[in-house]
Parts: C-alpha cells; structure tokens; sequence
C-alpha cells in the first residue's frame, strides 16, 4: 500500500497522498489548531476550533468539562478558506462528528461505535454506510481507514519513511496516507476523519 503513497499529488488537502499532521504548541492550550503539510513541508491548511468564548476557554483550562461540550472545527486551505466545518455535538459517552462544506451542506457522519477495545468509528453518508476508521494500536497510532466494502483506502501513523524525518522534528505529528484519489462523499470523510482523529480519541482520553 505505501508504494501507491509516492504518486505525484495535487497540492491540496484532497489531491495530497500524504498529509503531515503538525499540533500547534501553545503553551497553554485552550483552543486546538492544527497545520497541514505535504511530505515536503508545505503547508496545504489547518484545522482551527472556532467559537470559543472567554467562558468556554476558562472551562478547557481549570477542568474536564470542556469534553462534554460541542466543538466546532473549520477545515482550511493553504488560503484561509474553509473547505470543511466538523462538528462534535456535546457527548456523554460516545463521540460523533458532523461533517458539512463551507456553506454548511451536509455531507456525512462520523459515529464512534464502541467505548471499550480498540476504538471504531463508522462514517454514513445519506444514511447510507461509506467507511470506517479502525483504532488498531492507539499507543502506537495506528488507525486504518476503509471504505464501503471493507477495503483500506488511507491510513494515519506516526511515522512514514519519506521526507519527515529530515522535515519534521517533534513529537506532535502524525502522517496520513492516502492509498488512491478518492471521490466525495468518502474523500470528504477520510479527511475530516484523519483531521480531527486526535481530538476525537487523545483529548477524550486525556480529559477523562
């Protein structure tokens, strides 16, 4: 699979075959935000967590109800435009992900499906099943994404035999290889899925 990772690519957040996850540092962090880079280091977008009031960010920073709450992300390109909006509902136990385009049209949802074992979460469309993201090992980041018919089409890590090493240093990114060019509404969901997998397993884990 990772040599289909090396075609050429498009230069965005959905033509790309690698997408290079970078956490911004903060030092003290009460609102998420994320780069986007191609395997090269250049940037193809970000993630930002928006609406957040003074009250919400005082919530994130002195306690662990900030987890219960609804989170709003904005996917964006190279330019600042948004391509994406994710929307994590306020949960008790399960997570799940609306996903719509800039002008808020839906195009599909990401439901947790289990809170015990390795961790699943099922992407529909219309109602209609289209993927899946797979925990396989969360300590060592390994999550496999597939389609409608159980095939792997993507896959995040922590690490990738490419350029990374010489390109990306620290601890706080993760790799996201997209094994073929995919059509919507799969290719939206493995995007937003890969995008905001860390808020998604490592905040809930960290809050709870």
């Amino acid at each position: 699979m990772t040599s289909d990772s090396r075609r050429a690519g498009g230069g965005t957040l959905f033509t790309e075959p690698i997408l290079v996850v970078n956490q911004k540092a903060k030092l003290v962090e009460t609102a998420t935000e994320f780069g986007v880079f191609d395997q090269n280091g250049q940037p193809l977008g970000a993630v930002v967590e928006v609406g957040q009031s003074r009250l919400r960010k005082a919530i994130r920073l002195f306690t662990n109800y900030d987890q219960f709450l609804t989170h709003i992300f904005e996917v964006r390109d190279a330019g600042g435009s948004v391509v994406l909006k994710v929307t994590r509902p306020a949960k008790m136990v399960r997570s799940r992900f609306l996903v719509t385009r800039a002008d808020g049209s839906p195009i599909g949802e990401i439901a947790q499906e289990n809170v015990f074992g390795k961790i699943r979460f099922s992407f529909t469309a219309g109602g209609q099943p289209v993927g899946q993201l797979r925990a396989e090992n969360w300590r060592a980041w390994d999550f496999s994404i597939t389609g409608a018919a159980g095939r792997e089409v993507a896959r995040v890590t922590k690490t990738f035999a490419g350029m990374l090493k010489e390109t990306f240093t620290t601890a706080d990114n993760y790799v996201v290889e997209v094994y073929e060019h995919l059509s919507d509404p799969l290719a939206s969901m493995v995007v937003a899925a890969a995008l905001t997998v860390d808020t998604a397993l490592k905040q809930d884990q960290h809050d709870t």
